[in-house]
């Protein structure tokens, strides 16, 4: 069918540039540059501003939900890198969908990119703002609420009579033909400023990523010395086991659904491992650095989130992180550790570190945009390149807009569900992929994904899990087969997710299936459990709208159109 056509591989490689072939980028990162990348878009976010809400859901417990994210995305990262290491080219899962599953799904894959990159950069921003201006309060320096509140967050708290800034903000606005103006102005200034940096070069933004990561990992690592040593200096151990619902000390005092109610905020801490590989064309050797790149910052980055989660949850009793949007800061204040000059220190690392993020987000957009115009799947505009920079520019300015725009009537809270849903959504597609693409010999200097037969392997981990969690969460089997009242639209997920893996049982059995990807593809669809109905509604409405866009302009204008497909 014309809908799952495949672009073959050496037609990707002969157009993106492989080395051998010039695609009008600059080739200037290293594999350390590629790793700083990683850590400059892992930890960011995620640990300065969504870490909060992860703690509240989850409590100490939530660090075994960062390590089964990461162990998700450790299974994705080995299917990026063996993709990475046979197509070097710009465009991330898009260009890895087109080679193993074809047009349709290559396209559902950019379109649902857009959401991790762009929509994930509206959180960002918003994050950076709210850091930006706690900064400038320490300074001494106020600025008015309805400038540094979003429109969306000043009506809920007007329409629910919450009482806070937002409020303010809605009550001090001025008006303008009975319209309140209230703006976001630090998170509108901060996307200029890196569209400006991202549209001069990926040199530039190089030197300035790499600057922003050390003075990173340097707070970072500060907080986690200074605030275990007051953890254990004023022995406040008992916050890592808090009364439960029934006042029983417990890691997990919302159990194990509590710690998957965190599943968005510490998902969302991770998604920019896979920006390393939208770098490919800029990279001086793609088929042996992206893949160092890309494993290289998930495990530095996993460990840092461990042991921020442990401070963090030591330092105040987990409740105490409700609706908290700066939590690093929080644990400084005075009804915690009470030490200022860290509380000062923390809140400068935050502007830096989400600094960081948005300028890796900011280059990935673009350049996936760039490959899908190349395929003749976007307009022809978002392939130009800049004379003098050498950079997407018509992409990289598109790009401005749509995380600039909507900047202003959004909010934090459902730009932050609306990524992560996406974002796993590629991933599965990814490391369904690589479980398609046959195998290859192992060849010098490139990554190869090690081939563990999974016949009898899943099988056998399906069981010993199965095992696990009647022993550990004895009542989890009764709860999700529990169809009764509402429970029927939560535990839906979960036994959509029991039957794909009686599906992939079966499959591994009889076709030999590789095991790494296939767990990679099992972790991410059990993620995905853990998202809310609402955030699968708003997904589907997204898709929707990608595939009107596809049937009335891309399939007509696919080059595949008049090439030879697979």
């Amino acid at each position: 069918m014309k809908l799952f056509r495949r672009k073959p591989i050496a037609t990707i490689l002969k157009e993106g540039g492989d080395g051998e072939h010039s695609s009008g980028l600059n080739k200037v990162l290293t594999v350390k540059d590629l790793t700083f990348f990683g850590i400059a878009a892992i930890l960011g976010a995620g640990s300065f501003s969504s870490l909060g809400s992860a703690v509240f859901n989850g409590g100490p417990g939530v660090i075994f939900l960062f390590v089964i994210v990461a162990i998700a995305c450790a299974f994705t990262a080995f299917c990026y890198s063996e993709f990475a290491s046979r197509i070097p080219v710009a465009g991330s899962a898009y260009t890895y969908a087109y080679s193993s599953f074809g047009e349709l799904f290559a396209w559902i894959i950019g379109w649902a990119l857009i959401m991790e990159y762009s929509i994930g950069n509206i959180y960002v921003a918003y994050s950076w703002s709210d850091y930006f201006t706690s900064l400038l309060g320490q300074c001494g320096v106020q600025m008015p609420e309805y400038l540094c509140t979003s429109y969306m967050e000043a009506s809920k708290a007007f329409k629910g009579n919450v009482q806070g800034e937002a409020l303010t903000a809605w009550n001090t606005a001025t008006e303008i033909g009975g319209l309140k103006i209230i703006l976001d102005l630090p998170a509108i200034i901060i996307n200029l400023v890196i569209t400006y940096l991202v549209y001069k070069g990926v040199k530039e933004s190089k030197n300035f990523s790499n600057l922003m990561v050390w003075i990173k990992m340097f707070v970072v690592g500060l907080i986690i010395i200074v605030g275990g040593f007051l953890i254990f200096k004023n022995d406040l151990f008992g916050n890592w086991t808090p009364d439960n619902s029934v006042g029983i000390p417990s890691f997990m005092p919302n159990g194990f659904s509590g710690v998957m109610m965190a599943v968005s905020g510490v998902f969302f801490a991770y998604i920019g491992f896979d920006a390393v590989s939208v770098m490919a064309e800029e990279s001086k050797n793609p088929q042996r650095d992206l893949p160092r790149g890309m494993i290289y910052s998930l495990v530095i980055c996993t460990v840092v989130y461990i042991l921020l989660t442990l401070v963090l949850t030591g330092a105040a009793n987990y409740k105490a992180f409700e609706g908290i949007g700066d939590p690093l800061a929080f644990i400084f204040e005075k009804e915690n550790l009470n030490l200022p000059w860290m509380h000062f220190l923390v809140a400068i690392c935050a502007v830096v570190a989400m600094t960081s993020v948005m300028l890796v987000f900011q280059m990935g957009q673009p350049r996936i945009w760039m490959t899908m115009s190349r395929d003749g799947l976007m307009p022809k505009r978002f392939s130009t390149i800049h004379p003098k920079y050498k950079t997407p520019s018509y992409s990289t300015l598109i790009t401005g807009l749509v995380v600039g725009v909507p900047l202003l009537f959004t909010d934090k809270t459902f730009v932050l569900d609306f990524t992560s849903i996406g974002t796993l959504f590629a991933f599965v597609l990814v490391c369904g992929g690589v479980l398609l693409i046959p195998r290859r010999e192992k060849e010098a200097g490139k990554f190869h994904l090690p081939y563990i037969n999974a016949k009898f392997v899943f099988p056998a981990l399906v069981v010993i899990s199965i095992l696990l969690v009647v022993s550990f969460v004895p009542d989890f089997f009764s709860n999700t087969f529990d169809f009764e009242g509402d429970k029927m639209a939560t535990n839906l997920p979960m036994v959509v997710f029991f039957v794909l893996i009686v599906v992939m049982m079966v499959l591994s059995y009889l076709k030999n299936l590789s095991l790494i990807p296939l767990l990679g593809l099992i972790s991410c669809c059990y993620l995905l459990t853990g998202m809310a109905v609402s955030n699968w509604m708003w997904f589907g409405v997204w898709l929707v709208i990608g595939l009107v866009i596809y049937f009335s302009f891309s399939y007509k204008n696919s080059r595949l159109n008049v090439e030879p497909a697979e």
